[in-house]
């Protein structure tokens, strides 16, 4: 399975100069958040398949005007085909605004999903849009990880760990592929294709 993830900047690639070609060997995909709900929309009008989606930081007018066509999974444990998808949208709270949360604010909206978390026996994908506290994540309060992320990783050990937040084109210590234990973190800048085997 072809997951397309995307993140904080759009793609001229499925925007400007779209071909809806480009969408006909995905199957599914991922919105990390911080993207035009008019983009999304766009997307979802072409694509055949489910775009899901959670809140980045800079996405409180979703509240007045969500994405169309698209599926909100904050929160949520999302089933396609099999595969479990873990939605958890939003940044460290670095000043006033709907999408962010303290440490505190994010570790009692999981503890919030301990039945779907049993329904479901875990998840795998976590898909947010801060990244993890020491993976990939960066200096200052803005871009700094939550660490609910990291024991989120350490106790379900998810395939995949897909986020965004971290524009790759600022340099620094942002990419796109590392590893935590048994999970593949990927970083959904703009976009890119992960594959699901």
């Amino acid at each position: 399975m072809n997951i397309l993830v995307l993140s904080d900047q759009v793609s001229a690639a499925l925007w400007e100069h779209f071909e809806k070609s480009r969408l006909d060997r995905v199957d599914l995909i991922l919105a990390c958040g911080d993207l035009p709900a008019e983009y999304l929309s766009f997307l979802a009008t072409f694509f055949h398949g489910p775009v899901l989606y959670i809140r980045g930081n800079h996405d409180d007018s979703y509240e007045d005007h969500p994405p169309e066509g698209c599926i909100c999974i904050e929160d949520d444990i999302y089933v396609y085909r099999g595969i479990r998808i873990l939605g958890l949208g939003g940044s460290l709270r670095y000043k006033p605004g709907r999408n962010q949360y303290t440490e505190r604010e994010m570790n009692r909206r999981v503890r919030r999903l301990w039945l779907k978390l049993h329904r479901n026996k875990g998840f795998d994908i976590l898909m947010t849009h801060a990244p993890a506290y020491g993976i990939g994540d960066g200096e200052g309060a803005v871009h700094t990880g939550f660490l609910t992320f990291l024991r989120l990783l350490e106790k379900y050990s998810p395939r995949f760990f897909v986020h965004g937040h971290m524009h790759l084109n600022y340099g620094g210590s942002a990419r796109r592929l590392s590893r935590y234990q048994n999970t593949v973190v990927v970083n959904a800048f703009e976009k890119f294709v992960i594959e699901y085997e």
